[in-house]
């Protein structure tokens, strides 16, 4: 399969782009800024899998000329695409009383009208191919978290738009699925106090930050054929965090 993935530079979805490569599957990933960073990722791809088709964009998905763009070229240089990954984001950590507009705009464009300019982008591409996949990444904090009101809304935005396109694009053979990821180690900006609460008294059941690899090889699973009939589904991962007392 070939995969299309936002925010592959780093995190997450470096470790994405790389267990996709070492599952045979072709990887088009973006990053934002850090050119040096998403080479490393290519390299360490070409390492892992010498033959392997793994390609880097700069883009900015907030724009929506950049996103068609990259979506060209990507289909220029892997003639389609079978899978989605909305991944890229950016936080911005502030009480509601004091963010500015800035921070607020830049967080809501990046974490979900960027992803809807994706899932715009390629949805003719998946429908061409009689399928595909789109799998966006949210967070356990779309569920309401202090010093979040940006990030927070813009997650829970993902899982109306994820539900949405669920339902438009099943009978084209398109599932869309959102993750909710609890705490991961990525490397995500955090406000010192965000991380002191996570690390000490965010109570996980499984008394642990989840792994990047295990996200992405959840991510590979919503992508294989034995996912065909999960389709408009909001998918907790987050070690039992999210119902623990």
């Amino acid at each position: 399969m070939k995969f299309f993935i936002t925010g592959g530079s780093r995190g997450l979805g470096a470790a994405l782009v790389l267990r996709a490569v070492a599952a045979s599957h072709e990887v088009a990933f973006t990053y934002r800024s850090n050119e040096a960073s998403a080479l490393a990722v290519v390299a360490e791809a070409r390492a892992l899998v010498p033959d392997c088709h793994v390609q880097c964009y700069a883009l900015d998905v907030r724009f929506a000329d950049q996103v068609e763009a990259v979506g060209d070229r990507v289909v220029d240089d892997f003639e389609t695409v079978d899978v989605v990954v909305n991944n890229a984001g950016v936080s911005r950590p502030n009480l509601a009383v004091t963010m500015s507009d800035e921070e607020w705009d830049e967080v809501l464009a990046t974490n979900l009208t960027g992803a809807f300019y994706v899932c715009r982008t390629f949805l003719p591409i998946l429908m061409s191919n009689d399928g595909g996949r789109i799998i966006n990444v949210s967070s356990i904090v779309a569920q309401g978290m202090s010093g979040m009101v940006n990030y927070a809304a813009a997650k829970a935005g993902l899982i109306g738009l994820t539900k949405t396109l669920a339902k438009e694009y099943g009978r084209k053979k398109i599932t869309a699925n959102v993750l909710l990821p609890g705490h991961f180690d990525t490397d995500m900006q955090m406000s010192d106090r965000m991380q002191s609460f996570w690390r000490d008294f965010a109570p996980v059941p499984k008394g642990r930050a989840g792994q990047r690899d295990e996200l992405a090889d959840l991510i590979l699973f919503l992508s294989s054929p034995a996912a065909a009939f999960i389709n408009g589904e909001t998918i907790h991962m987050t070690g039992g965090l999210d119902w623990t007392p």
